[in-house]
């Protein structure tokens, strides 16, 4: 009796192929909330929502700058809204931390190796927080003149 072929074994209703069951664990929705890295995690990606309005209203600012005193006006009386208001709170708030944390990974991003070893992160990192601060304090000066 000739040894069936491929193709008559795979029919055979005694044969079939080893397919492992994969263990795939139930995991929330709300996972993200069990460790504080992964919270800083979303809430960085999240930030950059509020990153996005503070440009949106700093461009509609241009605009109304560019079109007159009476649009600069009408869009100074917008934002004093008090939804507005406790956005910007918000946006503020997101826009610092999306800032701490972009500069706290710049390390991880960019080793810098000097001498053959490596910088320590502190150093890295450093100046983008001085330039931070000068720029910020250039900007309230000029602001509060």
């Amino acid at each position: 009796m000739p040894a069936p072929s491929e193709g008559t074994r795979a029919a055979s209703p005694n044969y079939t192929l080893f397919h492992p069951k994969w263990y795939r664990p139930r995991v929330s929705v709300y996972w993200w909330l069990g460790e504080w890295h992964y919270l800083k995690f979303i809430l960085r990606e999240l930030s950059s929502v509020f990153v996005a309005v503070s440009v949106i209203e700093t461009l509609l600012l241009i605009r109304a700058l560019r079109n007159g005193p009476d649009a600069y006006a009408y869009f100074l009386q917008a934002l004093q809204n008090p939804l507005v208001v406790f956005l910007n709170v918000i946006s503020f708030f997101f826009v610092v931390f999306h800032a701490i944390t972009w500069f706290n990974l710049a390390p991880s991003a960019m080793p810098v190796r000097l001498g053959g070893r490596r910088v320590p992160d502190a150093m890295v990192a450093a100046p983008s927080y001085v330039a931070w601060i000068v720029i910020s304090a250039f900007v309230s000066w000029l602001v509060l003149q």
